[in-house]
Parts: structure tokens; C-alpha cells; sequence
């Protein structure tokens, strides 16, 4: 299939020619779901933690006799049910990393690449550069693709310095290399704008070789 292509200044380009197995099949949206959980997951730090009666501070003593004081025996201060005391079944460190499969991966991007491209939510430029890391110069090409003011995904061929460092002031704009973005990445916008030569990266990568 073929997607339109326009140049920075929002003319018209000349058309890039996609595989269908990427930008053309029927999103399977479960798949997609469980790519989300699994990346947002993988994100997580996992270095939460609470500390029990053994790692509280203090409480080595008991605080009184066993017997004969007509109260309740204690063996410490840091009991869970006094104030100062350790945590019951408080949070631990933990690795929430969770694993997918290779063609689950590559299936959830397909599916949301494929939804956006009949949507009418990607947009393709034939390429994005800038001559100098300022902020305005590129609101200048968000204005001229009519972008300004929507949460916007960039997709780039390659890591350069001037566009990463001027969108990156720029408030729900978030550039990523087009190879390296994930499927959250592509869902968490309301315009997918990649650059061709990086959409051609993708298509690349993503389509299914006989």
C-alpha cells in the first residue's frame, strides 16, 4: 500500500510505498493489551520496600518482665502493633519484568501502525530536521503540519542531536528512534508523525518475509 508523504513545510511529497503485512492488517487488539502491561511493567523499578520488626531501629530489649506486671507480655518495642513498630506483609523489592513473546511483540506494533495508518492518525514527512537545537524552530514545523497544541509522537530514522534536544521542551511531544519505539510509544499520542526514511526502517523490520 502507499501512504501519503508530505515535506516539512507541509507540501506535498512523493509517496512511500508500504507492505500491507505492516500498515494493512486487522489490529488485534488483545495482543496489543498485553504488549501494553508487559511494557509498563518492564518499566517498573520494583525497588518499593517497608521495613519489618527485624529491620526497625531499636528494640532489642525487652520491655519488661513476662510476668506478673498484669499486662500483655512483650518481647520488643518494634512489634508490628506498637507505634515505631516494623510493617506486616509490607511491600518488598521485586523485579516486575515480564516477558513476551518475539511475534507478540511485533504483532501488537503492526496491529497499532495498521490502526493509525486507517485512521488517518500517521503522518508521514519526508524528512524532520532543524539547523539548530531551538524549541522554535520546531513548534515552526509542528505549526506548518498543523500539529501544534496535539500530543505528538516522532518517529526518526536516527538519533540527531538538534531534533531531540529542540522537541524536548516541547510539552506532549516525545521523539524516539522509529526501530527502537514501542507499542506504548505508538498508542500514547494522537498523531503518529514519522519521518520516511524511518517509517521504511520499521516497515522493514516489521514485515512478514515469506
Amino acid at each position: 500500500m502507499k501512504l501519503n508523504v508530505l515535506k516539512q513545510d507541509g507540501s506535498k511529497g512523493a509517496a512511500l510505498t508500504v507492505d500491507d503485512s505492516v500498515f494493512g492488517i486487522t489490529p488485534n487488539e488483545s495482543v496489543v493489551h498485553q504488549a501494553v502491561v508487559a511494557e509498563l511493567a518492564n518499566g517498573r523499578q520494583g525497588t518499593h520496600a517497608s521495613k519489618n520488626r527485624s529491620a526497625v531501629r531499636g528494640g532489642g530489649r525487652k520491655p519488661w518482665q513476662q510476668k506478673g506486671r498484669g499486662v500483655a507480655r512483650a518481647g520488643t518495642i518494634r512489634s508490628p502493633i506498637w507505634k515505631g513498630g516494623g510493617v506486616v506483609f509490607g511491600p518488598e523489592p521485586h523485579d516486575y519484568d515480564t516477558k513476551l513473546p518475539k511475534k507478540m511483540r511485533r504483532l501488537a506494533r503492526r496491529s497499532v501502525l495498521s490502526n493509525r495508518a486507517s485512521s488517518g492518525q500517521l503522518m508521514v514527512v519526508d524528512e524532520i530536521s532543524v539547523s539548530s537545537p531551538k524549541t522554535k524552530e520546531f513548534t515552526q514545523v509542528l505549526n506548518a503540519l498543523n500539529l501544534d497544541g496535539k500530543k505528538v509522537t516522532v518517529l526518526v530514522a536516527s538519533y540527531h542531536d538538534n531534533v531531540f534536544l529542540a522537541a524536548r521542551n516541547i510539552p506532549n511531544v516525545y521523539v524516539v528512534e522509529a526501530t527502537s519505539a514501542s507499542t506504548y510509544d505508538l498508542l500514547d499520542c494522537e498523531v503518529l508523525l514519522a519521518e520516511k526514511s524511518g517509517l521504511a526502517l520499521l516497515n522493514e523490520q516489521l514485515m512478514v518475509k515469506s
